[in-house]
């Protein structure tokens, strides 16, 4: 007789404000560990809205990666909604980039399903798959420029790949997209190595958005970056959201950049989506890696950081 199909466990979506009586329900594995659950979770099976009728942009369901032996995520499941900015953290090897490099293609799961826009990229032939794939930009660590190219040219990677336009018409694009991410026009011409660390990152987002995508996926975007210049990055992100309405799929282990701009934060532990909710919900959580995290000295002093920042808000108002 064929074993049983293992019972797949969802990411737990926090509802802080609506208690589940123990007597209700017995106290379940994640409670135990300090993680607090839902209470009415959702059927997330194969929606494409939630209940309270945001559009699931991404859908990952049963995602399984896997190196050799090493089982990376395992039944992991998670939605993101549109024109949200959705931050995913982690500890060291718990696979935030990998799980963002599946979504985009890059990475074959062992198991599992990933839709975006409502399509089973997984299962797409190869011309839908790439029409999907001009609607999403990638950031990548470090920029990943080509060495060998200008920054105008990076630019018109996307453009190349995927459009029939003529020369001049890329060259203009590629100039709005410089000003877009705040670099001077004469960025263009010059190679990556003639750029600062700053100006690589806003010239790999300004490849990022060549094609005007409606996801843009960021893999570390203000790491190497000093304090005012992950700052200014920060709010060039939050610009471009408002002004472009992007949904922003951002890994991230900045706790600054968690205050500043994330509607939602998504903690991978355990090969899987642990917990998901907002920066409150997390410091309400009580499972050992969560705690430590977002109530380390770091974490507090970011944290007293944007509580000073919210008060000089409030007396401004008033």
């Amino acid at each position: 007789m064929a074993d049983a199909p293992k019972e797949k466990t969802r990411p737990e979506k926090l509802d802080t404000d609506t208690p589940r009586p123990d007597t209700l329900e017995p106290v379940s594995p994640d409670t135990e560990k300090g993680v607090s659950p839902k209470a009415d979770a959702p059927d997330r099976s194969d929606a494409a809205h939630d209940g309270d009728d945001r559009e699931v942009v991404i859908q990952v369901r049963g995602l399984k990666n896997q190196f050799g032996s090493q089982v990376v995520h395992e039944n992991l499941d998670l939605d993101v909604y549109r024109g949200e900015v959705l931050g995913i953290v982690g500890g060291s090897g718990t696979g935030k980039s990998v799980l963002l490099r599946s979504i985009v293609g890059l990475n074959t799961p062992a198991e599992g399903d990933i839709e975006v826009f409502g399509q089973n990229l997984r299962k797409l032939p190869d011309e839908q798959r790439r029409a999907v794939e001009t609607r999403w930009g990638v950031l990548f660590q470090e920029g990943a420029l080509f060495s060998g190219l200008t920054v105008a040219q990076n630019i018109q990677v996307p453009m190349r790949e995927h459009l029939h336009l003529p020369q001049d018409l890329m060259d203009q694009i590629a100039a709005v997209k410089l000003g877009l991410v705040g670099l001077p026009q004469e960025a263009g011409a010059k190679f990556p190595s003639e750029l600062s660390g700053g100006m690589k990152k806003r010239a790999g987002l300004a490849r990022a958005l060549a094609l005007d995508p409606e996801i843009v996926f960021l893999d570390e975007p203000t790491a190497g970056l000093d304090p005012i210049g992950a700052s200014a990055f920060d709010q060039l992100i939050l610009q471009l959201k408002d002004t472009m309405g992007l949904t922003v799929f951002m890994v991230t282990h900045d706790l600054d950049s968690l205050h500043a701009i994330c509607d939602r934060i998504a903690v991978l532990a355990e090969k899987r989506v642990l917990v998901e909710g907002s920066m409150k919900d997390m410091l309400k959580q009580d499972h050992p890696w969560i705690r430590e995290y977002f109530h380390g000295p770091r974490a507090r002093a970011a944290t007293d950081a944007w509580g000073d920042k919210a008060d000089e808000k409030a007396k401004a108002a008033r």
